[in-house]
């Protein structure tokens, strides 16, 4: 059995983006990587319409919470994938080389279900093949 490559999804709050594409990479590339996220600046609470989007698409949403990047400092990372621009400018430095890539989402809190929807659907159809392709899968 292959060993998983773990990916650091990386937002400032964790509560939206990293959130939906933590629980994505699991669902999308089971058995080829281990999706986790984090912030640099981490919200209390996983955001409503996040756990909702990813709901309406069948994916799990247990144990998903915000955590600092600090959280996961010690985990054995093999790609951080920044997912705002303000993560990819304050990304912090690992305690080992790890390859970063920046891949970009619209920020829906405030805004209706169906813009977390959009999002989640952007963040599957262009995240997955991202990190795909990142690690050589």
């Amino acid at each position: 059995m292959p060993t998983l490559k773990t990916v650091l999804v990386l937002c400032t709050g964790n509560s939206c983006r990293s959130q939906m594409g933590e629980a994505i990479l699991n669902h999308d590339l089971a058995g080829l990587v281990r999706g986790v996220s984090a912030g640099t600046s981490p919200q209390p609470l996983v955001a409503e319409g996040a756990i909702a989007a990813l709901k309406l698409a069948g994916l799990p949403t247990a144990g998903l919470a915000p955590k600092s990047v600090e959280a996961v400092m010690d985990e054995d990372i093999d790609l951080v994938v920044s997912v705002c621009d303000n993560a990819r400018e304050t990304c912090p430095v690992f305690p080992r080389p790890v390859q970063r890539i920046h891949v970009p989402f619209h920020d829906p809190h405030g805004e209706p279900l169906a813009s977390f929807v959009a999002v989640r659907d952007d963040i599957r159809a262009r995240l997955v093949p991202a990190v795909r392709a990142a690690l050589g899968l």
